[in-house]
């Protein structure tokens, strides 16, 4: 039994880990690379094995940078199952399609700037189409059987909608081990709207787990309704717009719950709010198809026929065509606009900073975790100039940033789910972070009772490790040019 690294390993995107078990090819998720754009085009066109090759692949959620690689995968030769939740399955069909027609817009960016007129798109809206038909959907808590030595159980991993951890109970055939393994995909926070509190994997030999905030410990969100609520009212005084970049499944469901409750406390004014992203109003529409997600304080509302994402009648508008987008721009006045993408990287949300990021009378407000070399880390980090369509641009609009809003664990989070996760766990694999974050996550991990007889392991792209007799794991390659060239750190 091998495990090798392929993506989010000392980052934060393309999620790809390959397993290799009684002569099985598994790839745990399949993402794409995130960040600067023909940096991350080049590592996303090809993959670090043969896609022809992989038997199955068994996808975390439907975020992009865990599941956009897909329809790259099926093109290039992949046609066995992919193993996912019925949300995400509902999800991923209309994320993929999104996706690809950015692909299709990205590879004309780089016919009409770069003068390319071989550049193509990763794949098209037609490639994602046909990688959906691939999808097996299967509900938390039913085990599932990829071959008789392989079974897995998907637990509710509270991150976004249908968002799963994985629970492999495994007997290796090479080392006649029985193996129980977790993967946390992306792990949630307790006490979020919306959604169920993540579960708890127990009785764990390693765990494969994500570190984007290993270093970081989050306020709660209702702790900071009232700074938000005030940013809001600071900006409408002055007359000017709240933009918020934001990830069009979940996180934009979770800010127009927190906008609704505000409004109905009558802490912020009704102001016009504009959802400007189709893929954002599809991803509502799907949130209503999947009650078995949410958490009891939201059925309760249903039940009691209240809406939770606002309607229509509350002064929220649905932008749907390009003109709808363009004609914000004209309106006069104070208004909330709710963008994709959420790191700015594509999307609506760059016309509006385009057109909006110089005036000091708005704000732009950061509700979700932005990578390295994002648009969106630039204006976190309030770089004076900021490039958009390749244009400079004065960042003059107030930034404010609220990161009680992310989705993913903390580091106080992280900890107390691998303190549980195995009384006398043997190997950990920290995923999914930047350096930064993950390797302080690595520090205090050590420090757990239940580690004492762990070995804790932050993999580079390429690495790959073996199961041993005795359960322990050995890292068996030191160098993989291919891999390391493609897909490491944008920094390096």
């Amino acid at each position: 039994m091998k495990i090798e690294f392929s993506g989010a390993a000392l980052g934060v995107t393309g999620s790809k880990h390959m397993l290799t078990l009684n002569g099985k090819k598994i790839l745990l998720d399949c993402g794409l690379f995130q960040g600067r754009r023909l940096q991350s085009i080049q590592a996303n066109l090809q993959f670090p094995f043969d896609p022809a090759e992989i038997d199955a692949v068994v996808l975390s959620h439907a975020h992009i940078d865990h599941s956009g690689a897909i329809p790259a995968l099926v093109k290039n030769g992949f046609d066995g199952p992919i193993y996912c939740t019925h949300a995400t399955r509902d999800l991923c069909s209309i994320m993929l399609r999104d996706s690809g027609y950015i692909q299709e817009k990205d590879a004309e960016w780089i016919k009409k700037k770069l003068k390319d007129p071989t550049a193509e798109p990763l794949y098209t809206i037609a490639d994602a189409e046909r990688s959906l038909a691939n999808l097996r959907s299967v509900a938390y808590d039913q085990p599932f059987h990829i071959t008789p030595e392989i079974k897995v159980t998907f637990r509710d991993a509270g991150h976004i909608l249908g968002s799963a951890m994985e629970e492999w109970d495994i007997h290796d055939q090479d080392t006649d081990q029985y193996v129980r393994m977790g993967f946390t995909g992306d792990l949630g926070r307790h006490h979020l709207p919306i959604l169920r509190n993540p579960e708890q994997l127990e009785h764990l030999d390693v765990l494969i787990t994500e570190s984007t905030y290993g270093n970081r410990l989050h306020e709660e969100i209702s702790a900071v309704e009232d700074e938000f609520a005030a940013k809001i009212n600071e900006t409408a005084k002055r007359g000017g717009k709240i933009f918020i970049p934001a990830f069009a499944v979940e996180r934009t469901q979770e800010i127009l719950y927190v906008i609704r409750d505000l409004q109905h406390q009558q802490k912020i004014p009704k102001l016009p709010i504009f959802v400007d992203s189709p893929l954002a109003i599809n991803a509502t529409e799907i949130f209503r198809l999947h009650p078995e997600c949410f958490d009891s304080e939201l059925k309760e509302m249903m039940d009691r026929g209240q809406t939770p994402f606002l309607d229509e009648t509350e002064g929220l508008q649905f932008t749907r065509t390009v003109d709808e987008s363009k004609s914000i721009n004209e309106f006069s006045g104070p208004a909330i606009v709710i963008a994709a993408s959420g790191m700015c990287e594509a999307g609506r949300i760059r016309h509006h900073l385009r057109n909006n990021i110089s005036n000091e009378k708005n704000t732009i407000m950061v509700v979700g975790y932005m990578a390295r070399n994002t648009l969106g880390r630039k204006i976190v980090e309030r770089e004076p100039e900021v490039n958009i369509f390749g244009q400079p641009y004065e960042v003059k609009a107030d930034v404010a940033i609220f990161n009680a809003f992310s989705a993913h664990a903390d580091q106080t989070g992280l900890l107390n789910f691998a303190t549980h996760a195995g009384e006398s766990m043997r190997q950990v694999f920290c995923v999914h972070g930047e350096e930064e974050q993950i390797t302080p996550l690595q520090k205090k991990l050590r420090e757990l009772p239940n580690m004492k007889k762990a070995s804790i392991d932050v993999p580079r792209p390429g690495d790959e490790f073996a199961l041993q007799g005795d359960k322990s794991w050995k890292k068996t390659n030191y160098q993989n040019p291919v891999s390391v060239k493609l897909f490491a750190d944008p920094e390096s």
